[in-house]
């Protein structure tokens, strides 16, 4: 019997790694969960893991995962009540909420009026000024011409940030070192933001000296209560998109913590949060300022690092919230203990400017162990396809001591034990990050990729080596490798046998088996 009164059955608007975790919250909660599929994801976990699945359409986004009247004809046929929406997609279209509620489904999530505020960044950026929460100096008027623009850059002064104001994920985005170059980027972020958003405005924003990035998750009620979960550092980026999360942040003081949490409370309660929420800050190490970017109003990609230090179930809360009840912690109960810390592992090449990847799985082997929490949404014998993003699975790691070293080292031995053969990816480059001095030491900012990896190739490998690749290649076609994702083939190969080289051409890390680690993606057989 379900554990939320008015929600019976919840419908996941997205596929993978968030669908199947939003499936585990529904099923602590005694929820009937309903997952929905492209035809490219008919075999994939999320669609077995759910208590009912329903075809929504063809691979592209377009057709499937961005369909509304598909999407509302699915809740139909699966008797939904309520709808989740992940992160990405619909996630924050105050469209899509709105057509939910007038066909009487609730939507995990707040209410489309606080979706359109704050999804705009000048609407959002004029309500914190409104309520007192620093923002970073800019220019976000109406006027959009290129010569009102080119003054508004130099009254602020060189280097500025453009950015597009319907924005997110990089896109639309230019920094500008000095007034000869500004037109230049201003059209190409136009041309951007037009194709990603269909919205060509954009504003100006003052380049912070020594900038780290840093949120605050938020959560709020039907009842008035509007709490914090503290802080995750998020500045480590490729593209202006992040790949490592931690928290708590090395960098701020317990001082800087509280007001910037204070911040973004004021954010939350200045547009009547409901649910999950995260509230962005641009943080100065230089002065230790900090600034509002942006109010994200959907539930976070890096939201497990919260949860592993506050030991609280987000999605779960955001279903009861969603259903009316009032939040079931208050601030005073609320602790950040530890230290967790994540890593995106990505189907991409980072020494191709981290060009997406795509193509089978042949053997996938997530890392276990205490501490060690992976949320992933594909198997072996998956496609990693062009249509969808490229992220094969969120590796965390959470030391119980709060001791930051000893989190980063058992995260690289999660990352060390993780197999994955198949398309280009970044577990390489992900290793080298952790570590690295400054990066260990906590000394980075969000140009931290930039300054120490341009240029990076990966490991080099021995011409033997290569050999390996290439056989190893070869035995994963003959031995049918590419369908390990059948349980009947994974029963007949066997775990003990599968981590055999000459068996299957499994990487691993350790003993006689590490040079096969050093092969991870078949970088090198691609490359031949």
């Amino acid at each position: 019997m379900s554990e939320i009164e008015g929600i019976n059955t919840v419908l996941i608007a997205n596929r993978g790694e968030i669908a199947l975790r939003v499936i585990e919250s529904c099923r602590r909660l005694n929820l009937r969960s309903v997952a929905v599929y492209s035809t490219a994801d008919r075999d994939m976990p999320h669609v077995r893991a759910a208590d009912f699945a329903v075809e929504i359409g063809a691979p592209e986004a377009a057709a499937s995962y961005l369909n509304v009247d598909r999407l509302v004809q699915a809740c139909r046929e699966a008797n939904a009540d309520a709808v989740h929406p992940g992160y990405g997609f619909l996630s924050e279209n105050a469209a899509f909420a709105r057509r939910l509620a007038d066909e009487g489904i609730r939507f995990i999530g707040p209410s489309p009026d606080t979706i359109l505020q704050m999804g705009d960044k000048i609407s959002a950026r004029k309500v914190m000024e409104g309520k007192g929460v620093p923002v970073v100096p800019g220019y976000h008027g109406d006027e959009q011409s290129d010569t009102i623009l080119t003054k508004e850059a130099e009254r602020i002064g060189y280097p500025v940030m453009i950015k597009a104001s319907a924005g997110g994920g990089g896109r639309g985005m230019r920094l500008v070192h000095k007034a000869e170059d500004f037109v230049e980027a201003l059209t190409s972020a136009r041309r951007e933001a037009l194709n990603a958003f269909s919205d060509d405005r954009v504003f100006i924003e003052k380049f912070v000296t020594a900038p780290r990035h840093i949120e605050i998750q938020v959560f709020g009620d039907s009842h008035g209560n509007v709490v914090h979960l503290f802080e995750r550092e998020c500045s480590i980026q490729r593209r202006h998109q992040k790949i490592i999360e931690e928290s708590p942040s090395p960098a701020i003081t317990p001082e800087i913590r509280q007001a910037m949490a204070q911040a973004a409370i004021d954010a939350a309660q200045a547009v009547n949060y409901l649910g999950a929420g995260t509230v962005e800050f641009i943080y100065s190490d230089a002065d230790q300022s900090f600034y509002f970017l942006e109010m994200n109003t959907r539930l976070q990609v890096e939201h497990p690092v919260t949860e592993m230090v506050t030991g609280k179930d987000l999605v779960a809360e955001q279903i009861r919230v969603a259903a009316g009840q009032p939040l079931s912690f208050r601030q005073e109960d609320l602790r950040q203990s530890g230290h967790a810390i994540e890593v995106r592992l990505y189907a991409e090449d980072p020494a191709k400017n981290f060009m997406p990847a795509t193509g089978p799985v042949y053997r996938y082997i997530p890392p276990v162990g205490e501490g060690v929490r992976v949320d992933s949404g594909i198997d072996s014998g998956a496609e990693i396809s062009i249509y969808y993003d490229p992220m094969v699975a969120k590796i965390i790691a959470y030391d119980e001591s709060g001791d930051r070293r000893a989190a980063i080292q058992k995260l690289d031995r999660a990352l060390a034990d993780t197999v994955f053969f198949g398309p280009e990816n970044n577990l390489d480059f992900l290793r080298e990050i952790l570590a690295h001095r400054e990066f260990q030491g906590g000394k980075f900012t969000t140009g931290f990729i930039e300054q120490h990896f341009a240029g990076w190739r990966g490991p080099t490998v021995s011409p033997a080596d290569r050999e390996t690749a290439r056989l190893s290649v070869g035995l994963l076609h003959y031995n049918g490798a590419a369908n390990f994702g059948d349980p009947a083939n994974q029963e007949a190969v066997g775990a003990d046998q599968a981590r055999e080289p000459a068996a299957a051409g499994v990487a691993n890390q350790g003993g006689d088996l590490a040079p096969w680690y050093d092969l991870q993606g078949f970088r090198l057989w691609e490359n031949t």
